[in-house]
């Protein structure tokens, strides 16, 4: 009997380990998977001004956060201000002339030219008679032929000078030349395109943030002379973030446009984000010298984007994450 107790006790130990396995409850399968690894990219936006000056001021410091349109950094604006007051005064001016030569000439000036001609009309008559009455007494000789010719040419000239005043009174009745209130009306143009030019370069004294994010580097300080397009801020933004990673060759069909995405970091793996592929390089490349593999080093590989869709500040420039591709859910495909 002793000999059998330690027979039955097995077989009871086997027996309940058997039901255990039979009747706990079973794990699901795990969903097929294409392992990566990769790196995080998130866009940086280096800022600066579109005109050149003197920094007066620079409101954030590195690490802090800023929104849409908050300025992060402001020129001294008085050149440009003054610039923009000049091209005012030019505009007015412009818009006063334009007004002139629309406006025609003046009732007075009008009467003046009308003036001149009748005065002129007055010599020529005057002119006119004693021309006719020498002209009666030089067949009789009581005038010298000299005095004749004399009155002979102040006519002409007279009446020369009342066909100047009669022209100038009809152009006065008739204002400026369409072509001269064309030339007005572009001038005026010019002058407006001035002032926006100015306004356009005054705003361009101030450098707003075109995106949220967090400042990583503050590249200069106020009093500082920069030039047009020298960065002042990067900014890092906050979305898009990827992750930068490479698929090789055999396994390159296995990923599409789309497919969804587990991004894990190891400060908090059993916290994964979540994400889909979003490009899919078309040309092959050497794998990068990143991966220092002896095996992998000689391999074509593909670079994959994967866009994260709920990135926060635990996905950080450069950081080395493990991507997994969920393959079950990859979509019907019609043959």
């Amino acid at each position: 009997m002793q000999n059998k107790l330690p027979v039955l006790i097995i077989l009871l130990v086997l027996v309940t380990g058997a039901g255990y396995f039979w009747l706990s409850p079973k794990e699901p399968e795990e969903i097929n998977s294409l392992t990566l690894f990769g790196n995080v990219d998130i866009r940086k936006v280096d800022l600066g001004f579109r005109v050149g000056g003197k920094i007066v001021s620079v409101n954030f410091e590195e690490g802090d956060r800023v929104q849409p349109g908050q300025v992060v950094a402001k020129l001294e604006d008085t050149p440009y201000q003054d610039e923009l007051n000049l091209a005012l005064a030019q505009q007015q001016q412009a818009t006063a002339y334009l007004a002139k030569l629309e406006a025609g000439n003046r009732p007075q000036e009008i009467a003046q030219a009308a003036a001149l001609v009748r005065e002129r009309q007055a010599t020529v008559n005057n002119l006119d008679i004693e021309y006719r009455r020498l002209n009666n007494l030089l067949d009789s000789g009581a005038v010298a032929k000299q005095q004749f010719d004399n009155v002979d040419a102040s006519l002409t000239e007279a009446k020369a000078r009342l066909a100047t005043a009669q022209e100038g009174l009809k152009l006065a009745r008739e204002g400026f030349r369409q072509e001269d209130i064309d030339a007005g009306r572009a001038d005026l143009q010019a002058a407006k395109a001035r002032v926006a030019s100015a306004r356009t370069r005054l705003g361009d004294t101030s450098c707003p943030a075109p995106d949220t994010g967090i400042i990583l580097t503050r590249v200069e300080e106020p009093g500082a002379i920069v030039g047009a397009g020298q960065t002042v801020l990067t900014l890092s933004l906050d979305t898009p973030v990827w992750i930068r990673a490479y698929v090789e060759e055999p396994d390159l069909g296995r990923v599409y446009p789309g497919m969804k995405a587990q991004i894990l970091t190891d400060s908090r793996p059993d916290h994964p984000y979540s994400g889909q592929v979003g490009y899919i390089s078309p040309e092959a490349e050497f794998t990068p010298k990143t991966v220092q593999t002896e095996k992998l080093r000689t391999r074509l590989v593909y670079q994959v984007r994967i866009i994260a869709d709920n990135p926060d500040h635990g996905l950080r420039q450069g950081m080395p994450v493990t991507v997994k591709l969920l393959e079950d859910e990859q979509p019907s495909r019609s043959e």
